[in-house]
């Protein structure tokens, strides 16, 4: 079922502190034949800690676990975080418990379930997104959801791209783009295998090492920029050297030079390039 995760408003209530102070009857009706506006007085009435008080938000935490779990069950796109969201429920159902105003003229049931609705709906927008996503990005994944439901009994089928968009009044990209943000919602773990057979490799197998002849590359790069300016005979003895492996002994043969002439090159041409890469300006 499609849902739109969305912040909701907990429904205000005027204080009741002026209407409920502590001057309380000697005792409370705390066990199961108290109605709902008596708990709540008891529960208005007390401070924090007191017994009596918690005794009456348990009992009406026991009486509301039903619709708590409904609401839970609603929203839960799988089994696996419908404790979770029972948990963030019951959140709602306390706070409607404590800001429950008898004079307004709603029931308990009535103002807890938006109450519970809306830490349901929080809990999604905040936690669930393993990759936080931007709210516009969350509102649009929704509705292009909503409305792929409606499509799809509509006409019996999948919708296309076209369709989700024309019902929108949004151009495809906007629609492909929602489908992205739907699979950041459902990211994968690195270790998830690929298919499987027993010998599946996982998706941190496709994660790529750091190469160690990276920086070398960007300095062979850099390099590069400035090897034209050199004399030909100095690009060939670095070329011979470094990617020939040759000895200066051996190049100064093949040259028809002195071994100490091949240095002199060598070093001339090494101080060059270093200047250059150093100091580019």
């Amino acid at each position: 079922m499609s849902m739109s995760i969305t912040e909701v408003e907990l429904p205000r209530q005027s204080d009741v502190s002026d209407t409920l102070q502590a001057t309380s009857p000697p005792s409370f009706d705390t066990t199961s034949s108290a109605d709902d506006l008596e708990l709540i007085a008891v529960v208005h009435s007390l401070p924090v800690g007191d017994s009596r008080r918690e005794a009456a938000c348990e009992e009406l935490i026991r009486r509301y676990r039903p619709l708590v779990n409904s609401c839970a069950q609603y929203y839960a796109p799988s089994r696996d975080i419908v404790d979770d969201l029972v948990q963030t429920g019951y959140v709602g159902l306390l706070s409607a418990i404590n800001n429950f105003n008898p004079d307004v003229g709603c029931s308990l049931p009535g103002y807890a379930r938006p109450c519970i609705l809306g830490e349901i709906k929080r809990y999604f927008r905040d936690k669930r997104w393993p990759i936080r996503m931007l709210r516009p990005a969350q509102e649009l994944r929704a509705k292009v959801q909503r409305s792929e439901a409606e499509l799809t009994q509509r006409l019996q089928r999948t919708p296309s791209d076209q369709e989700v968009a024309d019902s929108l009044r949004l151009e495809v990209a906007e629609v492909r783009e929602a489908r992205r943000v739907d699979r950041a919602f459902h990211a994968l773990s690195l270790e998830a295998p690929f298919s499987g057979a027993p010998d599946a490799g996982t998706l941190a197998d496709m994660i790529g090492a750091e190469d160690a002849a990276l920086q070398t590359a960007i300095d062979m790069d850099a390099v590069w920029e400035f090897l034209s300016a050199l004399p030909h005979r100095e690009q060939l003895i670095l070329a011979l050297r470094y990617y020939g492996n040759m000895t200066q002994a051996q190049i100064g043969e093949r040259l028809g030079i002195s071994q100490m002439h091949v240095s002199r090159l060598l070093a001339h041409a090494l101080g060059y390039l270093r200047d250059c890469v150093l100091n580019p300006d």
